[in-house]
Parts: structure tokens; sequence; C-alpha cells
């Protein structure tokens, strides 16, 4: 880029936002835009710096539905005043355990929130999405055919938290079946055992551990998965471990969405002695503290967007 792009975000990821301006070094242009709400509770934006023949960086997940609609609206008025490129850095995609119907009627709420992105004007030079982590890989595909997706893995991230938590020795786990195959990767990169739980459903709402394949007396156990939120996938897994003999389980995961007393339930006894994660969530600096640690993505952002070092994205064409 000859000139910097200009940098937006909605509220909830400003932090973010001046994270990844300071890891860009001088590639992004933080642009400042205008917001209030009325009474009733009406939203009112307006951009207050001038985007025209400029590329526009949108530092927005999709972590509510408020979050999704200003995010959107937003990016409508970046193009309609004249952005070259729209890119819509999305860290943290909502709604992406609803990726396929399991039931009749079953709202898909992945692919009709890809659709509404898509939706956004396209800029002369193209729109683009960037996403992090996806619970299930194919979810680019999702998103119109004139949106280039992108979804970029925060495996350095992982790799860095899980060495950290676990030290020498450490076995790396999958709490089901969902996330074996990215275990595998990372033990892989680590030179790590891995261990595996094996789930059954009880009802539609309950599982228990039905088998526990792994070797993990005396040792420290690492669990990844793409996300927490209850935690009680989580619980479930770090209880069958210890059963085993772990002398201590942590868990690394990508987005922290934990909402209420979440990280209360994580860590009482029996559960996780630590948990690390990113801030691709906004939740994520609310709950850092001695059991949470957060490391943050934007420099994996930053490396992305400037085409410096080399990320591991897979674009969807």
């Amino acid at each position: 880029m000859s000139a910097p792009a200009v940098l937006l975000s909605i509220p909830s990821y400003e932090p973010l936002a001046a994270r990844l301006a300071t890891a860009a070094a001088g590639r992004l242009e933080p642009g400042a835009v205008e917001r209030r709400t009325f009474p009733d509770g009406e939203r009112y934006q307006r951009l207050a710096c001038d985007v025209r023949d400029r590329e526009v960086v949108l530092l927005a997940g999709t972590a509510s539905d408020p979050d999704t609609l200003l995010a959107y609206d937003l990016a409508h008025a970046v193009v309609r005043q004249g952005a070259l490129r729209l890119t819509w850095v999305c860290p943290y995609f909502g709604y992406q355990t609803m990726e396929r119907a399991a039931r009749p009627g079953e709202v898909v709420a992945a692919k009709t929130r890809a659709r509404l992105m898509s939706a956004v004007p396209r800029a002369p030079l193209g729109n683009q999405v960037l996403l992090v982590d996806l619970h299930a890989a194919g979810l680019p595909h999702y998103f119109d055919d004139e949106v280039s997706a992108f979804h970029l893995y925060a495996k350095p991230l992982a790799l860095e938290a899980a060495r950290a938590l676990g030290g020498e020795g450490l076995v790396l786990a999958a709490p089901d079946a969902g996330r074996a195959a990215w275990v595998e990767s990372l033990a892989a990169d680590l030179g790590a055992d891995t261990a595996f739980v094996s789930k059954r459903r009880r009802s539609g709402s309950e599982t228990e551990v039905a088998r526990v394949e792994a070797d993990v007396d005396g040792r420290a156990v690492v669990i990844y998965d793409d996300m927490v939120r209850s935690g009680s996938t989580l619980v479930e897994a770090a209880r069958a471990f210890r059963a085993r003999g772990a002398r201590a389980v942590f868990a690394v995961v990508t987005h922290l969405v934990l909402p209420g007393d979440a990280v209360e339930r994580l860590r009482r006894p029996g559960a996780l002695d630590g948990l690390a994660g990113t801030d691709t969530h906004p939740r994520a600096r609310e709950v850092e503290g001695p059991f949470v640690t957060v490391r943050s993505v934007a420099p994996l952002l930053a490396a992305w967007l400037t085409r410096e070092g080399d990320p591991e994205a897979v674009g969807r064409r």
C-alpha cells in the first residue's frame, strides 16, 4: 500500500484496533467515527474522516447482534463514501456454531450472517473478509462470490500458550472429536503426545465422557479448543484427564467468550489450573487475570494486512 489504509472499528473492538495500529507500524491510519444513541435506542453513526480513494480496514467482530449491525451499517457508509477497497477484519465470527441445520426448521445463522455481510456494496477494488480460527473450516464458502473470504489461523499463539502452560513433556488434548485433527497438527509442531476424549449424548442438551484415549499419568495436559463459552466441555474433559492421573490440566482456546460466571466454573476444584486465549472477543480483556492469560492477535492481523511475514491463512478462492 502506497498510502496507509484507514483503520476503523466499532466501540467494542477499539482496544484491539489500537493494538493493531501499533503492530502495523504506520501502515494503518486510525480513522474517526462520530456516534451517539437517540432516546429510543436508535444509533447514529457518521464517518468523520475522508476515505475517498483510500483502502479501508474495518475491524469488527460479530460478537452480538448490535455489533453486527453497527459494523454492517459502517461498512455501507465506507463504500458509499468512495473507498477503493474494503477489508472487513472479523476476529470473532459469531453464530458460527450454527453452521448447519441438525433438525428441521433450524435457522443456519452462520449462513444468514455471511449473506448479510456479503450484502455490503462492492468497492471498486473489491471487498474482503478476514476470519480467525473458525469452528467449521467451510464457513468462508457461505460468503457471496463477490467477496474474497479468508480464514486466518492463530496457530503461533496457540503454540506459544501451550508451551508456557504445559512446559516440557506436556500432553496436548482434544476435548472432543471435532478438534482432533487440529490438535494432531499442533502436537506435531510441539513434538508433544496427544490425548483424546470421546463423548456420547445423553439428551438434546447433555453429553457425557464415554472414553479417554490418553497416557497422562503424572503429566501436564493442555486441552485445545477453538472457543469457550459456558466451559462445560472443558470441565468434563479436565475431570476425565485428572481421573487418569494428570498432575495438572490447562486449556488453550482462541475465542474467550465466557459469559456470566463461566470463569468461576472453570476455576472450581477439579476443573482447570489455568486458561489461555486471545483477544478476538471483547470479553477477553474483561476476564484477563492470574487465571486467564490473553495474547493479542494484533501482530498476526497486521502481518496479513501488510503482507509481511507468513501468517497461515486459507482463502476461499
